[in-house]
């Protein structure tokens, strides 16, 4: 199809979208259930007119992944406006690390026990599948402030966090494959893709995201300088973070993710004798300039520009990749598919894992049963999988992976998207 018709296409998707949007609610239906039954339309499932073959094309669509993933990392840290050391943290970080690696464990019991795989590639499966995704169900997100919904608030942290914790068990089922050097006893694997990956790409992330912030917010309040471009702000901050977490072997996705929270969290540097032009939430009639450069209002007009810009790259980041995985949905090798797996996973083996997880958490049952059912797989998992497929494993694992993995991401978004909306509102 040439570029006009493209373009004749994306516009009426796009349009479609912001006419019908209301409708699409009161018919349980999310956006990213419409994009992916569009992307399957487009495909070589129906009309052929872009073959995204995932064993063909896995660096490019690796690094279409790879990028969204990033921008909604950093807009999810843009939105937490809890503080990074408050108790609510708990919650999202015991999810995030503990639940998370449960569910790598019982996912790679099945895949032993059930599916049989070695135990290198059943980890490698709980790996791609265990990281959460709040991005591909907007009712999820938080509201940005510092009292948040208590769920939302977790279910979103846990999302930022566990795409940068899965990181080490994917490397590690790569590893026991032969396709990564664990280190003698895993030494290597214990010490650099754990625990440095992980503390590390914290650190980084954290003090980068608070130096840029606080350097921007000093420059425009006290010389009247780097005012504007907020989006060559937002995009800089993301790419100089996740560069300098790889170049030093830590996690780029919990760099990024950090680095957002610091941001938002940088505070105002008031000038002495100056007063404020209103409330934070109330500053009607005054400029973006103005605000941008005012002492009292600098840091939080920079982070509502920059998530702003943010949160339309990550809409534009949901359509790409869910228009790709409804496209992918036809190289799936559904005939040999263990269709039990998915409502395991989705019933069993998630709300197992937050409720060892949580134990002796101040949840109640209903928050955790919530918790537990919105275990949304999304950008995270296509980006694992992808990655995975360009590390070389073997054809036969690969399309068991990808039948697995776009099959899982594809019912998480019809199921999770339909039940997101009228679960939390009741």
């Amino acid at each position: 199809m040439s570029d006009p018709y493209w373009s004749l296409l994306f516009g009426a998707l796009l349009i479609a979208m912001v006419l019908g949007g209301s409708q699409l609610a009161r018919l349980l239906l999310s956006g990213a259930a419409v994009y992916l039954c569009i992307g399957y339309a487009l495909g070589p499932g129906l009309l052929g007119l872009f073959t995204p073959d995932p064993f063909r094309h896995a660096d490019v669509l690796a690094r279409v992944a790879e990028v969204a993933l990033l921008i909604s990392l950093f807009t999810v840290g843009l939105r937490m406006g809890v503080p990074m050391l408050d108790r609510r943290w708990i919650l999202p970080v015991r999810l995030a690390f503990v639940s998370m690696a449960i569910t790598v464990g019982l996912i790679a019991v099945v895949g032993v026990w059930g599916l049989g795989m070695s135990v290198g590639e059943a980890v490698l499966l709980g790996g791609i599948l265990a990281p959460t995704d709040p991005v591909l169900a907007s009712g999820v997100k938080t509201d940005r402030g510092s009292d948040p919904d208590h769920l939302r608030f977790s279910l979103a942290g846990e999302g930022g966090l566990n795409d940068g914790t899965a990181f080490p068990f994917v490397m590690l089922g790569l590893g026991l494959l032969g396709h990564h050097d664990l280190g003698s006893g895993a030494w290597r694997w214990a010490l650099v893709d754990l625990a440095w990956g992980t503390l590390g790409g914290l650190a980084i992330g954290a003090g980068l995201g608070a130096l840029i912030g606080r350097l921007v917010v000093y420059l425009r309040t006290r010389h009247q300088q780097a005012v504007g471009l907020d989006e060559f702000l937002s995009l800089g901050l993301i790419a100089l973070t996740y560069g300098a977490a790889q170049v030093c072997l830590a996690s780029g996705f919990l760099a990024v993710f950090a680095a957002g929270l610091a941001l938002q969290r940088v505070e105002e540097q008031p000038r002495r004798g100056s007063t404020p032009l209103g409330a934070p939430e109330d500053t009607t009639g005054h400029s973006d300039r103005v605000l941008a450069t005012h002492s009292h209002h600098a840091s939080a007009e920079m982070t509502r520009a920059v998530h702003s810009f943010n949160a339309q790259l990550e809409r534009l980041a949901e359509l790409t990749l869910v228009l790709l995985v409804g496209a992918m949905l036809p190289y799936a090798a559904l005939r040999t598919m263990q269709w039990w797996f998915v409502p395991l996973l989705f019933v069993v083996l998630r709300p197992l894992a937050v409720i060892v997880g949580t134990a002796w958490s101040s949840q109640g049952w209903r928050q955790r049963a919530m918790t537990s059912w919105f275990g949304i797989r999304g950008i995270g998992s296509i980006f694992y999988l992808m990655f995975a497929i360009r590390h070389g494993i073997e054809p036969g694992l690969a399309e068991q992976l990808v039948t697995i993995t776009l099959v899982t991401v594809a019912g998480s978004i019809l199921l999770h998207g339909a039940s997101v909306r009228p679960l939390l509102k009741r």
